[in-house]
């Protein structure tokens, strides 16, 4: 056991803060890296919290600053990227229940950042539109903007090719 309870705290969030890692990250070991980066700043910050959604929050925007400074880093801007079959499309471990919810989380992996991290605060982690807003500190409306937008998105990408043939 970690001391000051980091332990029951990676229990309990490690969907959460993975599903962010994952959906913000190109690959596996960005993933795996932003996730470890969370955990380790929360067990060494020993951060004192006003409640489980002040925890919960917290969590949410390390791991989005985490993936997008990992997703950022000037090390990204001096390597050659993988081509698209040798890079992960799903992490081991990270499969949902539905094949349809696995085709969805694919395509929400495609959208800009911007739209990505609402559409997938919103649908996946059930977060509301007020919450969203203050986690990401903007304005209410800019999340509803972004919802529809990224619902827009997905809409043509999904059924994109649906009728095509």
């Amino acid at each position: 056991m970690l001391p000051g309870g980091t332990h029951e705290v990676v229990q309990r969030y490690e969907s959460l803060v993975y599903g962010i890692a994952v959906t913000h990250t190109e690959c596996r070991g960005d993933a795996d890296d932003a996730y470890q980066e969370v955990f380790l700043t929360y067990h060494r910050r020993q951060v004192e919290f006003n409640g489980e959604q002040h925890r919960k929050a917290w969590l949410i925007t390390t791991a989005l600053n985490c993936a997008r400074r990992i997703r950022l880093s000037s090390w990204r801007t001096r390597v050659v990227p993988l081509t698209p079959e040798h890079v992960d499309a799903e992490p081991d471990g990270f499969t949902l229940a539905t094949d349809e919810q696995n085709v969805l989380f694919r395509a929400i992996r495609a959208l800009p950042e911007t739209l990505r991290s609402v559409v997938y605060l919103f649908y996946f982690e059930d977060l509301s539109v007020a919450r969203i807003a203050e986690l990401l500190g903007v304005e209410q409306g800019a999340v509803r903007v972004r919802l529809s937008r990224g619902r827009a998105r997905l809409r043509d990408q999904l059924l994109g090719g649906l009728f095509d043939e």
